[in-house]
């Protein structure tokens, strides 16, 4: 089956003259001699029309050779061959994330209200509010804590004051029975000048009030032990108390967040419960340690690429590339590669492809040059690399033990 021809304007000119000319023909034909005559005209017609196709395809069925087909604009067969693109993705050299606070103390598991939040896309100044959350829990907190801080700290000081005049009672009274014990001695020592009832009873008295001594002494540390204990656990229950109202206080201060420096706010993405990934807005309530927004300095921009374990040899620190942004192919941007790592990372494919990352600066700015935006990187192939063309020197194998050696 021969092929369908495409005809171009010319062609299809030169086909409707001869049809034209066939119909004048038909038209002006003499009645009487319809016969041989007409068919012989009707023929001489068809006949035109086939050799007129025949001209048209020959025309335009031209072989197109390889050397005819046209390159893209600006790209050269000798150009893409010399050069190694990799993709990447665009990212500031300086930025700043800000984070849902996380909270310390008894509240660290609140979920936290939005209250304000700055709208993506502003540039900031150093010290501008960025977003701010609900801090009367967190006052709240602090206030009840500081009250109970307050409080332990009377109670204290009160206990304290009683302890005091219950040590100089029980002093007092420890003072008493040994005077007691000495008096009974005193006593004791008429004995043999007095009747035997007598001196038996200050026999007695003496080791009443001896027992009584001994009684006194023994309870009086078991007093001082109970009364220092009992002081310890209200100086532990304050202490507590200070803490939770330091952390609550330091919580209401990090409910404003401001801008370390001067850049653009980039709002972040969270998940949502119907399974959809949102911006924050204000509002939301967020837990701690989720992501916000990300402060980014553009005057400032770099590229992180993956570079394949092929093309590594044709890469190094300092060589100049070329970066464009896929979202805008009309921009064209100078670099230079800064790093490149040492090792590779394997490919969540399959463990025999790995790449490297490389990072590439970006030489001046651009409005529209913003971060997550996919870029690809230009670099000129390396003059040195292996020539496949070049035949390798012949490898001989020496026997027995199967060593390998290159010939000279």
């Amino acid at each position: 089956m021969r092929p369908m021809v495409k005809l171009d304007s010319a062609d299809r000119r030169v086909r409707s003259d001869v049809v034209k000319k066939c119909q004048m023909a038909q038209a002006t034909a003499d009645p009487g001699r319809k016969g041989t005559a007409h068919r012989g005209s009707l023929s001489a017609c068809v006949l035109s029309t086939l050799v007129a196709v025949a001209w048209c395809s020959a025309c335009s069925t031209t072989p197109t050779t390889p050397e005819s087909r046209a390159e893209p604009l600006g790209v050269t067969r000798q150009n893409s061959a010399q050069m190694v693109r990799l993709a990447g993705t665009v990212e500031a050299v300086r930025a700043f994330s800000v984070n849902a606070p996380r909270l310390t103390g008894r509240t660290s598991t609140a979920l936290l209200v939005i209250t304000r939040l700055v709208a993506g896309g502003t540039r900031v100044k150093s010290g501008d509010v960025l977003v701010e959350f609900d801090p009367q829990e967190q006052q709240r907190a602090a206030r009840d804590q500081r009250s109970a801080f307050l409080d332990l700290e009377g109670q204290i000081r009160k206990l304290a004051a009683e302890q005091e005049a219950a040590r100089a009672t029980d002093e007092a009274e420890l003072t008493q029975a040994a005077n007691d014990v000495e008096r009974a001695r005193l006593d004791v020592r008429a004995n043999p000048f007095l009747p035997r009832i007598e001196a038996e009873t200050n026999d007695l008295a003496v080791e009443q009030a001896i027992a009584k001594l001994d009684q006194l002494e023994r309870t009086f540390g078991l007093k001082r032990t109970a009364a220092a204990a009992a002081l310890r656990i209200l100086e532990i229950r304050r202490d507590r108390a200070r803490r939770d109202a330091d952390h609550a206080e330091r919580n209401a201060d990090l409910m404003t967040v401001t801008a370390p420096f001067d850049g653009l706010v980039v709002i972040d993405t969270i998940f949502r419960g119907s399974g959809q990934m949102t911006e924050v807005q204000e509002g939301d309530e967020v837990r701690s340690g989720v992501p916000i927004l990300d402060v980014v300095d553009p005057s400032s921009m770099q590229v992180r690429v993956s570079v394949n374990q092929v093309d590594i040899t044709h890469v190094a620190v300092g060589q100049a590339v070329r970066i464009r942004l896929d979202a805008y192919p009309d921009l064209a941007f100078e670099g230079q590669v800064e790093q490149l790592a040492p090792l590779a990372v394997p490919s969540q494919l399959t463990p025999k492809v790995r790449t490297f990352v490389a990072i590439v600066s970006i030489a001046g700015s651009h409005e529209r040059l913003m971060p997550d935006l996919s870029a690809s990187v230009d670099i000129p192939r390396s003059p040195r690399r292996p020539d496949s063309s070049t035949a390798l020197p012949p490898v001989e194998r020496d026997a027995p033990n199967g060593a390998h050696r290159v010939a000279q």
